[in-house]
């Protein structure tokens, strides 16, 4: 459930996931939320860790959506349908966009001892992108952000002068930020509305204190201040994203029908099809869940 003073801002809390069955790990979901579905065009938030298990992922299929894969510690492999095959480093940046279709899997590198940590970030697509080519982007090189009291590493979007190369479809902002002193005033794009999470440990947010993996909603504004000397948390943002989701299971459509063709395909697949083939799996895949006995509604955000 949320905590929060009226609409402006609203703290939520985690949800417990499992992700890739019995030999994968347990996620820590905030995004999306029955009250905030979308904060920009974010759409999507988990975070995994600190732990041993490690991430066992399967090929599975994608569409509307781009994945952002950011690891705090550890390794992970990653396989797609596009014929990338990339081992990923904290620091560095997945990102890969599904256009109408694309599937891909996830696996930990079983040679690095350590502990996972990190987020699992989508982004829906606007119509002017959701449809078309798939795509993917490695970029081990991204800019790093500085203020007082505090350092930072920017994964998309424009933040304090600097801009990331990661190629994004909305005005979004991601950034990783290491909190130095006990009281940090961090300047906003006024027209963004923003969500601070907690990446290691409790922060205050304007007075507030969120615990660990808790994400803050904020209504736009031009300035967050944040209490939490020797903390790191994920700043996201975005302008608010008004165009209508269905969201079901890893597809982001814009109707139910949308969302069962997708379905159909994945499930009716020879390996390869719509989606592509992963190399390296066989004959191995993630099958979709049974669909609900109702139509699936689009998710609807609170108004500004």
């Amino acid at each position: 459930m949320s905590q929060g003073a009226g609409m402006s801002a609203e703290t939520l809390l985690p949800r417990e996931v499992p992700l890739g069955g019995i030999r994968g790990i347990t996620v820590h979901r905030t995004l999306p939320h029955r009250s905030r579905p979308t904060i920009g065009a974010w759409c999507f938030a988990d975070h995994f860790g600190p732990t041993d298990s490690r991430m066992n992922v399967l090929p599975h299929p994608h569409i509307g959506l781009q994945t952002v894969t950011w690891p705090v510690a550890g390794q992970v492999r990653h396989r797609d349908s596009l014929g990338s095959d990339v081992v990923l480093r904290p620091g560095e940046l997945n990102l890969m966009t599904s256009g109408d279709g694309v599937s891909h899997s996830e696996i930990s590198d079983p040679t690095d001892p350590t502990p996972m940590d990190g987020v699992q970030l989508w982004v829906a697509l606007p119509e002017s992108r959701r449809h078309g080519a798939a795509d993917f982007e490695h970029v081990p090189d991204l800019p790093t952000v500085e203020g007082r009291g505090w350092t930072g590493t920017l994964v998309v979007g424009d933040f304090a002068g600097q801009s990331s190369r990661a190629r994004i479809y909305t005005p979004l902002v991601g950034v990783q930020i290491s909190l130095h002193d006990p009281d940090v005033v961090l300047d906003l794009d006024p027209t963004f509305e923003h969500g601070v999470l907690a990446l290691d440990g409790p922060v205050s947010v304007d007075g507030t204190r969120i615990e660990h993996r808790a994400l803050r909603y904020l209504d736009p504004a031009s300035r967050v201040r944040i209490d939490g000397a020797g903390r790191t948390i994920l700043l996201l943002g975005g302008e608010p994203f008004t165009e209508k989701l269905v969201m079901w299971w890893n597809f982001i459509g814009r109707d139910h029908d949308e969302i069962v063709e997708a379905r159909d395909a994945w499930m009716s697949r020879p390996v390869g099809g719509h989606f592509g083939r992963v190399e390296g799996h066989g004959e191995e895949f993630v099958p979709a869940p049974e669909l609900p006995n109702v139509r699936i509604r689009p998710r609807v955000r609170l108004k500004l």
